[in-house]
Parts: structure tokens; sequence; C-alpha cells
């Protein structure tokens, strides 16, 4: 097995990731509520595309939330495999260049509200994240927003998610993720930190940040290890 490319390494994927069956709890749905329905301003009538679905947390959230609408887009076989039952009718199984590039000769009614990735984007180079966002932007209702969760480079303790896959290609931060969506016709309209743990462990970071925001020149937008960025097409 020949490794030359930062994608050979999805060769041993399925054995590096571990794949299992998520199980979403209210823990999760409080997470996701917090870190995209309400930044990206979710109704259950909001329609969502999800690329790069994994083993379909996500997709097992939005249905827990009694979502009408919702696709994702995943082509790891072992990771499709590893969904809960009942998410295949919701999962195109396949190249997310080719789900968008059908889905573009094929929009109007097919166009969704919201466009998600989490944890996707810093597997492609830049000029791949530009015209992915290009693409995404014909299957894109008028309205719509594009989400997505990416190691925060800005953060001191970004690199910990940045670099523990050699599948990734960029690394961003808030100011980067600025100028990708600018050069794809999309500005940011928020951003937000990615929290986990404890009430109490996420108190003593935010005392962390705190007294470092007070000490340092420069500070991030963002202090978490990752970070979501909310876009919109630029007016």
């Amino acid at each position: 097995m020949g490794i030359d490319k930062p994608e050979d390494f999805y060769q041993s994927y399925a054995a590096y990731k571990g794949y299992q069956t998520p199980v979403v709890k209210a823990k999760h749905v409080r997470w996701y509520d917090r870190e995209f329905w309400a930044p990206a301003l979710c109704t259950v009538d909001t329609s969502v595309l999800e690329l790069g679905s994994g083993t379909g947390e996500f997709l097992s959230y939005l249905k827990q939330k009694r979502v009408r609408r919702f696709q994702g887009v995943e082509q790891d076989k072992d990771a499709v495999a590893a969904m809960a039952p009942g998410l295949e009718q919701h999962v195109h199984v396949g190249d997310i260049w080719d789900y968008l590039d059908s889905a573009n000769a094929n929009t109007g009614a097919s166009a969704f509200d919201r466009v998600v990735m989490l944890d996707v984007l810093e597997h492609f180079s830049p000029g791949d994240g530009v015209r992915l966002l290009e693409r995404i932007n014909g299957v894109l209702a008028p309205d719509g927003l594009v989400v997505a969760r990416v190691p925060n480079m800005g953060s001191p303790w970004g690199g910990i998610h940045q670099f523990a896959d050699l599948t990734h290609k960029t690394a961003y931060t808030a100011k980067s993720l600025e100028q990708l969506g600018l050069a794809a016709g999309f500005e940011p309209l928020a951003f937000a930190p990615y929290r986990r743990g404890s009430p109490v462990r996420r108190g003593a970071e935010d005392c962390l940040h705190w007294l470092l925001s007070k000490v340092l020149s420069v500070t991030p937008v963002v202090w978490t290890a990752n970070i979501i960025v909310v876009w919109q097409r630029k007016n």
C-alpha cells in the first residue's frame, strides 16, 4: 500500500476511526442546538443537506428534531454501514462532487435551506474549498445558509485536531474562513465556538481565555479548538 498523498490515508481510514453507531443523547441535542440550530436560525421546516455525514450522528439529531426534509451525502461505505437504522432513506452514498453536479442540474424544488459540513472542509485544498462552496451555491435556497465546523488554528488549542488526521489539507482561522467564503461569493454571518465538557470545565476554560485575552496583544475571534462558521451569500 503506497502512501504518497494525504488522500492515500483513506485506505486505512475505517481502522483509524474505529467506526461505531452513534447514540444521540440529550446532551448531544443540547450541543447541536447551541452550535447549529440557534446560529443557523433553524425550524422543523428548514431543509438541511449535510455533506460528509460520517456515521450519521448529525443526521440522527435532525431526525430527533423532526426536521421534515434532510439529506446526507457520504462516500465511505464503512461509515454508512455504522449509521443508525432508519437513516438509509436520507443518505446518498457516493462522491460529494458527483452529488453536487447532479443536484446543480436539477435545482428548484430540490434546493436546501441549509448546507452543513462538520469536520469536512479541512479535508480539501483551499482551491477545492472555493469550488465546493461555488457548487453548494447552486443547491442553496435563495435565503440559504452554509454551516461549517473546522479545527480552529486561530486558537492555541486547534492543533490537537488539525494535526490529528493526516488527511487534513488546509488549516483555518476565522479570518481565513472569511477569505475562503468571499472568494466563493459568501460572507460570514456568525462565528460560534464548539463547546464540550461539563459546565465546570467550560467555566474554567472561559476564565483562562479571559485571562489570556488580558495579557496577549492578539487574541482569536473564537477560543475553542474547533470553530463554527455560518456563511450567507454576499450582498
